[in-house]
C-alpha cells in the first residue's frame, strides 16, 4: 500500500479548518485577495464545505475546510475523511489544529480507500504532511487493518468463499510468523465440530475451521473468534431477495477479527494471540439442515434448529467452545449476527455484551476516543429461558421475535465457561450510505476500539 504521508521538508498546501464561529478570525489571517475570493464565493464554513484559494498564477495556495462546531449534535470527528475526494492532486498540511488531530489524520487516511478489484478505481493523488505529535505508524496500522477488512467484505462471494477466506488468514499469519492450521469438510465431524459442519454441509464449497496462533505462550492468552459465513441464503428458511442482497458481508466478523489480529501482531502486543474463524456458506440443497433438526455441539449440549437463518451463532458456538477449552484470559467474538441489533441501534452503533464491568467501562472509553462507536447491551438472565427446547438442550432461535440480539448473546454465553473474561460484539460490518472516511460498502467496526483497549492493557 503506497503511503499517503509525506515528510515535513516537502512544500505543502495549508488546510485551515474553520467553523461558522471561527470563519471571520481565520479569514482575517489570510491575504486580502484570498479574503475577497472567499467572500465572492459565498464561503460560509458549512461542515464539509471546501474552498481552494488560488495564488496569483491560479495554483492552489490555501484551502478552507468547514468542520462541525464541537458539541454540536451533528459533530463528526471524521469530517476530514471527505478531503481526499475533494482536493486536487498535491501535498497538503493542516494549518491549524482539528478538535482531535489524530482522528483528523486517520479520517483523511481512511478517506483515500477505493475498492478496485473489478474496475479501475484510482486512489486520490493526495498526500499529507502529518501534524507534529501524531503517531504515523499507528495511523498506517489502522489504515491497513481497515483496508484488509473492507477488501475482504467488499469482495463478492464467488471470489470470497471459505477457501479464499482461509487463504487471506493464512497470508496474514505467514506475514507475522504465526502458526496456522485448518480443518476442512468432513474432518469437522471427526474432530468434533458438528455445528460448523451442519451449517456448511449443503454448500459445494467445504466448510472449515481456520486456526492460527501468534506470540509468546507465557503472555496472557487473548483469543479472537470471527463469524465467517461467506454467503448466507438463510438456508431452508430462505431470506427474501432484499435481505440476501448484501449477504456477501456475512463474513464481516471474520474480516474484522483479521483486521484486529493484524494490528495486534504489527504492534507486537504482549499477548499469546489465537484466532479462530469458522468459515462456511449457508446454502440450500437436499442435505441442508432443516427447521427442528437437532445436532450435538462440541461442548455437549444438543441444539434444536428453530431457524436455519440463525446460523452464525451455531458456527460461533463450536469455535467458542474450542477457545474456551484453554481458558483464555480474554475471549472476544465478533459477528454480523442479528437484524435486531440494527433495529435497536442502527448500522453505525454495534452492541457489545460482557459481564466484566471494568472491561465494559474501558471499552466504552476506547470506543469514544477512537470514534469507533459501540454500545453496551445487557446479558439479561431472565430471557435465558426463552432458549429452552422441548426436545433438545437449547434452541438456536426462540420464537416470539423479542430481544433478538440479547437472546443470541445468551445462546453464545452457554458455550463459554472457563474464559476469565468474554466479550461479544454484534457488528453490522457495512456502511449503507457513504460518510466522510467511510465509503459505502464493507466496514471495519469495533476492531480499532478493541485494539486500543488491548494496547492499553498489553502494549
Amino acid at each position: 500500500m503506497p503511503s499517503i504521508f509525506d515528510t515535513a521538508d516537502q512544500p505543502a498546501v495549508p488546510i485551515s479548518f474553520v467553523t461558522k464561529s471561527t470563519l471571520e478570525k481565520v479569514c482575517a489571517g489570510l491575504p486580502e485577495a484570498a479574503q475577497r475570493f472567499a467572500r465572492a464565493n459565498g464561503y460560509s464554513a458549512k461542515p464539509g464545505q471546501m474552498l481552494a484559494l488560488p495564488d496569483a498564477n491560479g495554483a492552489v495556495a490555501h484551502v478552507l475546510f468547514g468542520l462541525d462546531e464541537v458539541g454540536a449534535r451533528s459533530f463528526d470527528p471524521f469530517r476530514t475523511g471527505a478531503l481526499p475526494g475533494l482536493l486536487p492532486p498535491g501535498t497538503y498540511r493542516f494549518a491549524n489544529a482539528a478538535p482531535d488531530d489524530k482522528l483528523a489524520v486517520l479520517a483523511f487516511a481512511l478517506g483515500t480507500y477505493r475498492f478496485g478489484r473489478y474496475r479501475k478505481a484510482e486512489a486520490p493523488e493526495v498526500r499529507l504532511v502529518p501534524p507534529q505529535g501524531v503517531d504515523v505508524a499507528a495511523i498506517v496500522r489502522a489504515l491497513e487493518a481497515a483496508t484488509l477488512a473492507r477488501d475482504l467484505i467488499n469482495t463478492p462471494s464467488n471470489d470470497m468463499g471459505p477457501a479464499e477466506l482461509s487463504d487471506a488468514a493464512l497470508a496474514l499469519a505467514q506475514r507475522h510468523g504465526a502458526s496456522f492450521s485448518c480443518i476442512v469438510g468432513d474432518d469437522l465431524v471427526t474432530q468434533n465440530f458438528p455445528l460448523i459442519h451442519a451449517v456448511g454441509m449443503a454448500a459445494t464449497r467445504a466448510p472449515r475451521l481456520i486456526d492460527f496462533t501468534w506470540g509468546d505462550a507465557a503472555h496472557p492468552k487473548v483469543t479472537l473468534v470471527g463469524k465467517g459465513v461467506c454467503f448466507d441464503t438463510g438456508g431452508l428458511d430462505l431470506k427474501p431477495s432484499s435481505a440476501m442482497l448484501i449477504m456477501k458481508k456475512d463474513m464481516g466478523g471474520a474480516a474484522n477479527v483479521l483486521a484486529l489480529a493484524s494490528m495486534i501482531m504489527d504492534a507486537k502486543l504482549k499477548v499469546r494471540l489465537r484466532v479462530l474463524i469458522p468459515a462456511v456458506e449457508n446454502a440450500v440443497a437436499g442435505n441442508a439442515m432443516r427447521p427442528l433438526d437437532v445436532f450435538p455441539s462440541r461442548k455437549g449440549p444438543t441444539v434444536e434448529i428453530g431457524n436455519t437463518d440463525a446460523e452464525g451463532r451455531l458456527v460461533l458456538a463450536d469455535a467458542l467452545a474450542l477457545a474456551d477449552e484453554e481458558a483464555p484470559d480474554l475471549l472476544i467474538d465478533l459477528g454480523t449476527l442479528t437484524g435486531a441489533a440494527r433495529v435497536a441501534l442502527g448500522p453505525d452503533l454495534p452492541p457489545y455484551y460482557t459481564h466484566d464491568e471494568q472491561l465494559a467501562l474501558d471499552l466504552a472509553r476506547s470506543a469514544a476516543a477512537e470514534n469507533d462507536p459501540l454500545w453496551r447491551m445487557p446479558l439479561w438472565g431472565p430471557y435465558d429461558s426463552w432458549l429452552d427446547s422441548k426436545v433438545a438442550n437449547i434452541n438456536n432461535a426462540p420464537s416470539g421475535g423479542f430481544a433478538g440480539s440479547i437472546t443470541c448473546a445468551l445462546f453464545l454465553q452457554r458455550f463459554v465457561e472457563a474464559a476469565k473474561t468474554w466479550l461479544h460484539v454484534d457488528i453490522y460490518g457495512w456502511t449503507p450510505k457513504a460518510k466522510p472516511g467511510r465509503p459505502e460498502g464493507g466496514e471495519c467496526q469495533a476492531a480499532r476500539a478493541i485494539f486500543a483497549l488491548l494496547s492499553e492493557r498489553y502494549g
